[in-house]
């Protein structure tokens, strides 16, 4: 394993860690904008409907998969310009 990818893995949970908090706080503000509430329905939300459950599900995970490419990407190729080396 290339020094840089090693050097790159302590990073590169860093940026997951931080995408992580990026995506909540993104889907948090979507979810009031769409949803006119403070909180998102759970699975287990007794007066929650399907339809709530599961778009509140899907909406958080293409939110979470977006951003988290994003910071992923964005670090892959900073690392590149800093050192010449792609980390992945």
């Amino acid at each position: 394993m290339k020094a840089v990818k090693v050097a790159y893995k302590p990073v590169g949970m860093a940026f997951g860690a931080l995408s992580g908090v990026l995506a909540g706080a993104v889907f948090k503000q979507m979810w009031k904008t769409l949803g006119h509430e403070d909180d998102a329905p759970d699975a287990t939300d007794e007066g929650r409907t399907w339809r709530e459950v599961l778009l509140a599900a899907a909406l958080q995970g293409a939110i979470f998969a977006g951003v988290k490419a994003a910071v992923d990407r964005a670090g892959a190729v900073t690392t590149r310009r800093l050192t010449g080396t792609w980390p992945g």
